[in-house]
């Protein structure tokens, strides 16, 4: 017998980690049906018997059945069942969960639900046969088509052609854009084009697939949506006339389009730069939009937050193509696609993977595989600095060697301790430093670790940090008399 559990300080936390655990055995998962904050955890187990499906189903709680209707390993026949339910929650749930693949009956049953939420899960769903799936072309409810639209680029023509035409301005917005749920992008048929330029809601997605002539162009630059002349300003057809107008333009994002073509003198794609980075707004912004002030300033300021955005995440491919003229560009995005080049010379290799932006060092780095060394796939990860929220690092696609990773574990970043448990064979004193971590998240990257010892791993049940006590509750070499205890503790 283990000893005794402590009371965790996140009992309901520690149980929906419980709840995910591969080696939780039978008759406590069943126990776990009565813990409502464990229902999502529990009810999309892998390895749910039938009988215990047809208990969450016979328990009809809200909650459980709909966590049980997205379980995409859900028997097929248990998913016709849940596509009868009265709960129309539960039946858009089924459609969801059908996106791994479902057999032609559940789809023909989901086609027909009256609930047109059901029939939009089915509309991004490319698994669906196309013959059912065309027939959502023509749904009577207008958000049905549009996110057919969105979703299924390439639809055949005759679809298409129908979605493009639609009396509702939302549908025909959706299939006619400049973003699409789905790569490649739809090009429309030219003989589409010129009613799809002359309407106000599919004229910016239609910019890029016309071919310009002067008057058009003039047109589409002095129109009043910021989206048009955006795409204008990426015409490849631009007359150097407009596109020197268009770099002027007070949309940050229209300029951002002539700053990345190929033809912008270097002086104007100067200047715009400058003109991005000098309109940074104060630091209490997103106060003042909390508040509701100035709408018309605040508007222009998350424009010009998001054309920052794209300017350090722009990758531009004629760059890529030619990359030597631009490896020493003043310009980091420049730079970082003349780095995705995989014919560049070794000492242009090694000055990029030197390079002052993270973005350049790790474009680098991708496209330089073989020359990466331990030393140098430590330093890209330790100086990595994402741009946007990511889970992604660089030690994801290149993986530390044994010794580096156990010397990581006493590193003074908390950021590179959290590497040391991707050692399998982490020597226990290593494992016991880590769990004893004042950062909480090293803590969280341990808890999973297939040599942490009993003791330590109860200890982490208590961990002040929810996502720590998760975690360790999800470890499969937690006893399975410390799982009954937890179980008891909870009144379950």
């Amino acid at each position: 017998m283990s000893d005794a559990v402590p009371p965790p300080v996140h009992l309901d936390k520690v149980l929906e980690g419980l709840a995910e655990n591969p080696a939780l055995p039978p008759e406590y998962v069943r126990r776990l049906f009565a813990h409502r904050e464990s229902h999502r955890g529990v009810a999309g187990r892998p390895d749910l018997t039938d009988g215990m499906i047809a208990e969450i189903i016979a328990l009809d709680e809200h909650w459980l059945t709909h966590s049980l209707a997205l379980n995409r390993s859900l028997p097929d026949a248990f998913r016709m069942t849940l596509a009868e339910h009265p709960d129309p929650a539960i039946r858009e749930a089924v459609a969801v969960g059908a996106d791994g693949g479902a057999p032609r009956e559940l789809f023909e049953r989901l086609l027909g639900d009256s609930e047109p939420r059901v029939r939009e899960w089915l509309a991004q769903n490319d698994r669906m046969p196309e013959d059912l799936r065309a027939r959502l072309a023509v749904d009577p409810a207008p958000e049905v088509r549009a996110t057919l639209a969105r979703w299924w680029t390439q639809a055949p023509e005759a679809i298409r052609r129908t979605l493009l035409t639609d009396p509702e301005d939302v549908v025909r917005a959706r299939a006619c854009a400049t973003y699409y749920a789905r790569l490649p992008h739809p090009v429309p048929p030219a003989d589409l084009l010129p009613a799809l330029l002359a309407d106000p809601v599919t004229r910016a997605g239609a910019v890029r697939h016309c071919t310009l002539d002067t008057d058009t162009a003039r047109r589409l630059a002095d129109d009043p949506t910021p989206e048009v002349r955006e795409e204008l300003a990426g015409h490849p057809g631009l007359p150097p006339s407009l596109r020197d107008v268009l770099a002027e333009d007070p949309d940050p994002r229209v300029g951002l389009r002539v700053f990345a073509r190929r033809d912008t003198p270097e002086p104007t794609r100067a200047t715009i730069h400058a003109r991005l980075l000098s309109d940074v707004p104060p630091r209490d912004w997103l106060t003042d939009l909390r508040a509701g002030l100035d709408d018309d300033a605040l508007e222009q300021q998350i424009m010009g937050e998001m054309a920052r955005l794209r300017l350090r995440t722009l990758r531009l491919p004629w760059v890529t193509a030619d990359p030597l003229p631009h490896v020493d560009s003043p310009y980091a995005c420049f730079r970082a696609s003349a780095a995705m080049s995989d014919d560049l010379p070794a000492p242009v290799v090694a000055r990029l993977l030197d390079d002052e932006d993270s973005g350049v060092r790790t474009a680098m780095a991708l496209h330089a595989r073989d020359r990466i060394d331990a030393a140098t796939a430590e330093r890209i990860d330790r100086t990595y600095r994402p741009v946007k929220k990511t889970r992604w690092r660089p030690a994801d696609d290149f993986p530390l060697p044994t010794d580096v990773l156990r010397r990581l574990a006493t590193d003074p970043d908390p950021r590179m301790r959290q590497l040391a448990p991707r050692d399998p064979d982490l020597p226990v004193e290593l494992v016991r430093h880590l769990v004893a971590d004042p950062d909480p998240t090293v803590r969280h990257t341990i808890a999973a670790h297939p040599r942490l010892p009993v003791r330590e791993l109860t200890q982490l049940l208590a961990d002040p940090s929810e996502r720590v006590a998760t975690a360790a509750a999800g470890n499969p070499d937690l006893p399975t008399d410390h799982m009954r205890q937890l179980l008891t503790l909870a009144g379950l």
